[in-house]
């Protein structure tokens, strides 16, 4: 069975910057789509980046200019690339495909705090 696992969260200070990284096991998103989410307590899960498999990238106005998303293909990893964090960043961040059919990982804790 195919399992997501994220990666690279901590606690940083606003400003600070931090890489998510998402692998899979059970099966390959080499030729998928992704896209990186994320919740906060609260608030539903929101897609705040997304890669095509031939790495086309879009990500939400709300992170965009500060977060970016890429992919290594011959590992089967994509990133998330996080600069000038703030406070209302601080969530558990997820991957998974563009239409979230596969099972949820337990996703990356990023907390956000001075």
């Amino acid at each position: 069975q195919v399992q997501l696992v994220e990666s690279g969260g901590a606690v940083v200070r606003p400003g600070e910057s931090l890489r998510l990284s998402c692998t899979s096991s059970g099966n390959s998103f080499t030729r998928k789509g992704m896209g990186w989410f994320r919740q906060s307590p609260g608030k539903q899960r929101e897609l705040i980046a997304q890669i095509s498999y031939l790495s086309s990238t879009t990500v939400a106005d709300s992170v965009k200019d500060r977060f970016g998303i890429f992919r290594d293909n011959d590992k089967n990893i994509i990133f998330l690339q996080m600069h000038n964090l703030k406070v209302e960043d601080t969530a558990v961040y997820y991957c998974n495909t563009l239409d979230r059919r596969w099972p949820w990982g337990q996703g990356t804790q990023v907390t956000v705090s001075s």
